[in-house]
């Protein structure tokens, strides 16, 4: 608000500390200005007149920088889960393909030997 009155015949100022319009929280101190007021918050707390209300200094980027650091470090870890889980299975995949062009060529340990493969005599 600030004042009150038509703008033109009268112009009063309005005491939002006496109105208790802002600065109502425990910690603050109000003080009434032409206009306006001003709000101070005690124990080194720090006023935010938006949400009328006071709160740390660093608070608010202490809080936000862990959280920044939490996500990249969780989205780190499952990039890397992520790319051993593809290692994996693209060398499992290959193991696969060399086993089966092995076998078109000669008997491995696991699989029995064929009669019908052609025996060449040395």
């Amino acid at each position: 608000p600030g004042f009150k009155g038509d703008g033109f015949h009268s112009c009063e100022d309005v005491d939002e500390c006496k109105e208790k319009l802002a600065c109502q929280c425990p910690e603050c101190s109000c003080k009434n200005t032409w206009g306006s007021y001003e709000c101070k918050c005690s124990n080194g707390l720090f006023y935010v007149r938006e949400s009328d209300m006071c709160i740390g200094k660093y608070s608010a980027s202490v809080s936000s920088g862990g959280f920044v650091w939490m996500l990249i470090l969780i989205l780190g870890i499952g990039g890397a889960g992520g790319y051993a889980f593809y290692k994996y299975r693209i060398q499992r995949y290959m193991d696969y393909e060399i086993r089966a062009i092995m076998a078109q060529y000669m008997p491995l340990d696991n699989q029995p030997e064929n009669s019908n493969q052609v025996q060449h005599a040395v």
